[in-house]
């Protein structure tokens, strides 16, 4: 799974796109709403763990991840 972490401007908010290893979109979600979006794609129980990787993360790079 990859995550991308891109940097919003004026009044859109950053956001977070979660892709699969096929670069599909699994998720797109708002820094400050992730709870529901991960629930939906059924990472619920890693919220902590996505989050914590998105803080690090800087804006407009791609990263692999394990989950």
């Amino acid at each position: 799974m990859y995550i991308i972490k891109i940097k919003g401007k004026a009044k859109i908010p950053d956001y977070v796109q979660l892709r699969d290893e096929n670069f599909t979109l699994i998720a797109y979600f708002r820094t400050d709403r992730a709870d529901r979006a991960l629930e939906k794609c059924g990472l619920s129980g890693k919220q902590q763990q996505i989050l914590s990787i998105v803080e690090d993360l800087p804006f407009g790079k791609m990263k692999k991840i394990d989950i």
